[in-house]
């Protein structure tokens, strides 16, 4: 009989995902509120073209964000889940203290790189001259602002409800930057400079949040301790290295289709794009929140119960997320067109059927969201960043292929990379959870 391997503080499996996600959903459905209002005004206001720039701007910063910074919350959840359980927080705070180093490494990397990429491939880029200057401090202030180690803090502390406060700032902010825009004259900078000082100050009061919950975790004793962390935990740097990979590559796969329907099709053709986009990943942003949910319940799971627990949690949680992908896509049917009336007005009409194929997409995407946790939570992380890598290809072939179509085709090659991701993510997690299932039973 399997016995539950249960240590001290043992946390709800299913049910504390589903209260996590309450407080994330209360957030988000906050943010998306806000996010409808904003988005209407901001493509309204600016026009096709404009917004177009707007858009390309945004991914490209985006796009490089995921390149030169690094998911550091996966690193702090995957090996701080055992020492914040266990009150460790000595071996915790030096964790945090690696991370945090790397997040500032990489802020500054990717402030040279940004460098050279907006004002040695401005053009290519089928950007506005008189905008280089703007969206190169625009993109520097997301890669400050960014930093995801004290978002790891409060994920693995179970405290879920202090980052939906913070998270709130963003879509609050943003609303009342544009009604003030509005008045004052709508422009893409002044846009921009609204939303760059929203996520750094998000990113500043993460931080100070992750201080106020671990005071002892972030003190300066912890710090600088790198070779002696990396010792301890020997798998790290293999974790940190392929999670970086899969998170660059995720990046990619949702901001290249917008630069790539900019330098192909112009500028107008990715505002169009952008706003399907926008309201597709709207829709399907159910899955970012399980995910976040998800991975801190099975790092705890994966170190305090039987493998039978945790397979059926693995299967209560893919259930209900393959459930929800349905409904993203019959939301998306018959809803797209008015929503998309309603925020863009009459010159954003033809996204309605570019947004189709995206929310299909999206809802791959949430059909798969427990796949990527199980996997890093049970020592394979190297699977997810194979199989990313596999619909990269596959999106990019898709891209070239279908691009002749318009904004439309390149939705289609979107939906096809998610649906090869689907299926190879499902196949590689029945083999894993067979093969832990049946190493469980040697014992």
């Amino acid at each position: 009989m399997e016995e539950d391997r249960t240590g001290p503080h043992r946390r709800g499996g299913l049910l504390n995902i589903f209260k996590n996600v309450a407080w994330l959903m209360g957030g988000k459905g906050f943010g998306a509120i806000c996010s409808i209002a904003y988005l209407a005004i901001l493509s309204r206001s600016l026009g096709l073209k404009d917004f177009g720039h707007f858009s390309l701007i945004f991914a490209t910063g985006l796009a490089l964000v995921a390149v030169a910074s690094f998911q550091t919350w996966q690193t702090v959840v995957k090996f701080g889940a055992e020492p914040s359980r266990l009150k460790d927080w000595r071996s915790f705070g030096r964790i945090v203290w690696l991370c945090g180093a790397i997040d500032v490494s990489g802020a500054m990397l990717g402030t040279m790189v940004a460098f050279v990429v907006y004002y040695g491939f401005g053009e290519a880029l089928s950007l506005n001259p008189e905008f280089i200057d703007m969206a190169f401090w625009f993109n520097v202030a997301l890669l400050w602002s960014r930093m995801t180690t004290p978002n790891g803090i409060v994920r693995v502390l179970d405290r879920f409800d202090l980052g939906t406060y913070v998270e709130a700032v963003v879509p609050a902010g943003r609303l009342i930057a544009s009604l003030i825009i509005i008045l004052v004259g709508p422009t893409v900078g002044r846009f921009l400079f609204a939303w760059a000082f929203f996520d750094l100050l998000t990113g500043l009061l993460y931080w100070i949040v992750a201080w106020r919950l671990v005071p002892k975790a972030l003190n300066r004793e912890n710090f600088g301790h790198f070779r002696e962390t990396v010792a301890t935990h020997p798998d790290l740097p293999k974790f940190f290295g392929i999670t970086y990979g899969s998170s660059t590559l995720d990046a990619i796969y949702k901001q290249g289709p917008v630069l790539a329907v900019g330098l192909l099709l112009g500028t107008s053709a990715a505002g169009l794009y952008r706003l399907a986009d926008q309201l597709g990943q709207g829709i399907g942003k159910l899955s970012g929140i399980l995910t976040r949910a998800i991975f801190p319940e099975f790092a705890v799971a994966r170190t305090t119960q039987a493998i039978d627990m945790f397979r059926k949690l693995v299967r209560q949680v893919s259930l209900i997320a393959a459930l929800s992908g349905v409904c993203v896509t019959l939301v998306a049917i018959f809803l797209g067109e008015p929503l998309l009336m309603l925020i863009g007005g009459d010159a954003y009409i033809a996204g309605a059927a570019v947004l189709i194929p995206l929310a299909v997409a999206a809802s791959f995407e949430l059909a798969s969201v427990a796949y990527e946790p199980m996997l890093y939570s049970t020592g394979h992380a190297q699977y997810p960043l194979m199989i990313r890598l596999a619909a990269v290809a596959v999106l990019g072939a898709g891209i070239m292929l279908l691009s002749p179509m318009g904004p439309i085709g390149v939705g289609i090659a979107v939906a096809f990379g998610m649906a090869v991701l689907w299926v190879l993510m499902s196949a590689t997690v029945w083999h894993v959870m067979r093969s832990l299932v049946k190493a469980e039973q040697a014992k």
